[in-house]
Order: structure tokens, then C-alpha cells, then sequence
């Protein structure tokens, strides 16, 4: 975990892989089907993402997929090893995949999320209808839970789930940002139906605000735009609930607040108290936390 961190610091980024094919997180081939089914998707064609099948996977039944998005200047591979959701896959079975962002001009790989984060040269990319290809490839080829699609984010991928949340709800049931953010501009996101969402972030983090900034807004203010656009009636209050999720802080360092009066969602803030913009993430409460949160999160 320590060597994971020390590469996060040194590449809290994005990229896209360089892969060949899609390939199996365990290291093998994955059942992508055959050459003409690949080029049916020419978006996925020109970009293949990781996908790991879990062990238990019956194609009679419909399973739950959870994308997750790496942050500015890192990979996939890099955040499944940090996420420690690839074990959690095969325990809860889900599909679970893990692509990369494109490499921009500094050779960083990014998510083009907001103005905010992280498209800093102006590249022309779509990652919006980029993970709506992964999504529907996912589904030509395994029984995919409609109702059960996730997205995980850490920093630039949590800038990038809220983004996909906005602009693609139907086919998304939840998310979860570490170290993430809305808009600033709460007009430029007006999703067409509810999502759940949890947002969690270091109160110490000097990399994205806990407070925000003039380019995104805070961890509350984020929490806040979506309990309006899902119609929540309540305030974000206190469950009494605290987890154990960073390893370098002592006890349950972590507050969970949930905005009351939602109907057919849920908003959450999970405050780190004390977290920085990378946190040393427990395994395995913090993968199943995560988990946890996302099950209990189906489209209705």
C-alpha cells in the first residue's frame, strides 16, 4: 500500500493505456468476444478499458457493474491496486472496470470532468459518451444489471463521476467521489433523473478543498446541489455513524452526515476528518464500505 501511495503522489493524473485488447485486471485476456463484435463499437475499438469478470459470474443473471476513474496522471491499474475493488469483485460479484483517461500534452492522463478538472489543454475529448460506450460494450457482451451501474472516482475521476451523474442519469443508479467535485456553475449539471451519491473527502486536503475554491465548490456545497436536484426536502445531518477508512489516522476518523427527506435516492458526506488529498484507504472496510453503499443504491 505504501509503494501505491508513493506512486499516487507522483501521478495523482490520468492517461489512457496503450493496451492492444481489453484485458482481464487479473492479467488475462477477458471474454470480450471476437474481432467483429469489437469493431461494433468503434469507440471502444480505439480505446479498450480493463474489465475483470468475477468468478461467480452466472450469465443467467443480471449483475451489477461499477466503473471506476482514476485521478490526474495515474491509471487504472494503478487505482484498482489503491480502490481494493478487484477482490471485492469476485467476494460480491460484480463486474467491475477500471479504464484509463487520455494522455494529454504533459504525457498525464485525464478525465475530462469540469472546467475545474481536468482537461487542462483544451483536448478535444467526450469522455461523457466515452463511458456510455463502455457501458453498453459491457452489455452486448455479459447479462449487465441496468438498474445496478456504478461509478467510483478519486480526484479527477470524482470530478468525472458527478460529471457522468449530470449528464448521463439514466444509466447511472449511484456514485461515489474521493476528492471530487461538482460544477461550480450548478446550471451545467441537470440530470434528466435522481442518483445517489456520496461524496468523501479529507477535511485537511490542500490538493481539491474540503472548502472549495473559485474553480469548484465545497464538499458541502457539492452534497447540496444534489440534494436539490434530487428533490430532498430535508438537511444534511448527522447519522451518528463514523468509519474507520484511513489507516493513518486514529479510530473511526471518518463522519457520515445523509441529507433527510429524499425520495428515491440518497446524498451523503463522508468527512475525513483530518484526510489529506490521498488518503491511506483501509482494506477492507473502505472497499466495502464503498460496496455497501452502492448495493443498497439500485434504480428503482
Amino acid at each position: 500500500m505504501r509503494k501505491i501511495l508513493v506512486a499516487l503522489m507522483f501521478t495523482i493524473g490520468c492517461s489512457n493505456s496503450p493496451t492492444q485488447t481489453p484485458q482481464d485486471l487479473a492479467g488475462g485476456p477477458a471474454d470480450l468476444g471476437t474481432a467483429p463484435d469489437l469493431a461494433l463499437n468503434a469507440i471502444i475499438a480505439a480505446r479498450p478499458y480493463d474489465l475483470h469478470v468475477p468468478t461467480g459470474y452466472d450469465p443467467t443473471k443480471a449483475t451489477p457493474l461499477v466503473i471506476l476513474l482514476h485521478g490526474y496522471g495515474a491509471t487504472g491499474a494503478i487505482y484498482n491496486a489503491y480502490f481494493g475493488l478487484f477482490a471485492l469483485s469476485d467476494e460480491k460479484t460484480f463486474l467491475y472496470a477500471a479504464p484509463d483517461g487520455t494522455v494529454d500534452s504533459m504525457g498525464k492522463r485525464f478525465w475530462d470532468a469540469t472546467d475545474a478538472c481536468c482537461n487542462l489543454y483544451g483536448m478535444p475529448e467526450d469522455d461523457v459518451g466515452y463511458l456510455d460506450a463502455i457501458i453498453d460494450d459491457v452489455a452486448a457482451r455479459y447479462n449487465l444489471d441496468a438498474k445496478r451501474v456504478f461509478v467510483v472516482g478519486h480526484s479527477n475521476g470524482g470530478f468525472m463521476a458527478h460529471r457522468f451523474a449530470c449528464d448521463m442519469a439514466p444509466r447511472v443508479a449511484a456514485i461515489v467521489s474521493l476528492a471530487g467535485a461538482q460544477w461550480l456553475d450548478a446550471t451545467k449539471c441537470m440530470p434528466s433523473e435522481k442518483v445517489s451519491v456520496v461524496q468523501i473527502h479529507g477535511d485537511a486536503d490542500t490538493t481539491i478543498k474540503y472548502t472549495g475554491d473559485t474553480f469548484y465548490p465545497s464538499a458541502h456545497v457539492t452534497v447540496a446541489d444534489w440534494a436539490t436536484k434530487n428533490g430532498c426536502t430535508g438537511s444534511l445531518t448527522d447519522t451518528g455513524t463514523t468509519l474507520d477508512l484511513e489507516t493513518m489516522l486514529a479510530g473511526a476518523e471518518t463522519k457520515v452526515e445523509r441529507y433527510a427527506g429524499c425520495t428515491g435516492s440518497d446524498v451523503e458526506l463522508w468527512t475525513i476528518q483530518g484526510g489529506m488529498h490521498v488518503p491511506m484507504l483501509a482494506t477492507p472496510a473502505f472497499p466495502e464500505a464503498v460496496w455497501t453503499f452502492l448495493a443498497a443504491h439500485p434504480k428503482p
